[in-house]
């Protein structure tokens, strides 16, 4: 795992998210704002937690912006009960959080994906589950099916490393290119950035704290 880039602290508490078959394990920041955004973590089979660097930064940078933040393990990570489920019963789990998350919100609720953990929310919105916005961070589509990615309305912003093996840039752009471009998701790019953006959390950071949202 990346070391963590020096940052402002973040003031966090636990807590357990009910799902319908499973419990959740994760990390509630309260924020000042009545915005507030769930983030989801890479593949739990490669490693993947709620506390991966780039999960660590976004909850930095929506922190920053007064946001509410939740940050929660899949089934069968850290303290989550259950099993892993193909990224199909995972579904399931961001609507637990989105619930969570909505029932201490008055204003916009967002996610905010990473890789494995984008492919599951596009999903999620795919298939009704209910968010203001969805920003996506490196969705892994030369690894998982994503053919839904040109019809999520609520995609917002996808950011990608010019480096990402698993998110191709000349394939992102070619899965985008039958959108019109008013209903396109703008796409940011970090130069030098892998898909693992190690080294490059400063500029990851930068683009979550100013992109305008709500």
């Amino acid at each position: 795992m990346a070391t963590h880039t020096t940052m402002p602290t973040i003031q966090e508490e636990r807590v357990t998210i009910a799902g319908s078959d499973v419990n959740l394990e994760g990390k509630l920041g309260l924020g000042s704002e009545p915005h507030g955004v769930v983030i989801t973590h890479p593949h739990p089979l490669y490693g993947g937690t709620m506390d991966n660097n780039v999960v660590w930064t976004a909850v930095h940078a929506f922190q920053a912006r007064g946001w509410t933040t939740l940050r929660f393990n899949f089934r069968g990570v850290g303290l989550s009960t259950g099993a892993y489920g193909d990224g199909l019963a995972e579904v399931a789990d961001i609507q637990a959080a989105m619930s969570f998350l909505g029932a201490r919100l008055q204003g916009g609720k967002f996610i905010v994906g990473y890789s494995f953990g984008a492919a599951v929310a596009g999903r999620a919105l795919a298939t009704g589950v209910s968010a203001t916005g969805l920003i996506m961070i490196a969705p892994p589509i030369a690894l998982m099916d994503m053919a839904f990615l040109p019809r999520l309305a609520k995609l917002r912003l996808i950011i990608v490393g010019d480096r990402d093996e698993f998110c191709p840039l000349p394939e992102l752009e070619k899965m985008l290119s039958g959108q019109p471009p008013d209903q396109r998701p703008e796409i940011k790019i970090i130069p030098g950035a892998s898909h693992f953006f190690a080294g490059r959390e400063k500029p990851l950071y930068s683009f979550l704290v100013e992109y305008p949202l709500a």
